[in-house]
């Protein structure tokens, strides 16, 4: 069943994939990582003004992973706020999305700690670098496959 933002996505003839509706109602779409940014775009002029919040997972090992852009279209008042759910999905061997840091500044620090724990590259974002892990870290701790270093940073603590 498509939800009224995925057919009017059709209507104007913009590639996406319906996910259904979440637990709460929210619709939930699909959306490429190449036409994800002028999408964001398109969002955003047709009232979808802020970025409740970004996150990102790692679907399955060795699979695919996935970054979700939860937004809201704040029109009337907080009361008749409308909501939609956007997963973007990137190969786990070279996986890169366009940020949309210039649409929803928002989206800075969320999509950085996507990058620090899950090595998602996010194209055009202005301050890409790790936010939580040091710089030196090596791997990407939330994702399904990684092994953990043999060491403990607390190990010298008093």
């Amino acid at each position: 069943m498509r939800g009224s933002l995925s057919v009017w996505l059709v209507k104007h003839a913009l590639v996406h994939r319906s996910l259904g509706f979440d637990y709460q109602g929210i619709e939930t779409l699909q959306i490429k990582p190449e036409d994800w940014h002028s999408i964001a775009v398109i969002f955003y002029v047709y009232g979808y003004n802020y970025l409740r919040s970004q996150c990102a997972y790692d679907v399955a090992p060795g699979g695919l992973l996935s970054s979700v852009y939860h937004l809201t279209r704040i029109e009337y008042g907080i009361d008749q706020a409308e909501e939609v759910c956007i997963k973007v999905f990137a190969p786990r061997n070279k996986p890169r999305i366009p940020s949309v840091f210039w649409v929803w500044k928002s989206a800075d620090f969320q999509e950085r700690e996507s990058y620090d724990m899950l090595g998602i590259s996010y194209d055009k974002h202005p301050r890409l670098k790790r936010i939580l892990m040091p710089e030196s870290w090596i791997g990407w701790p939330l994702r399904k496959d990684y092994i953990a270093p043999n060491f403990y940073e607390i190990q010298d603590a008093h």
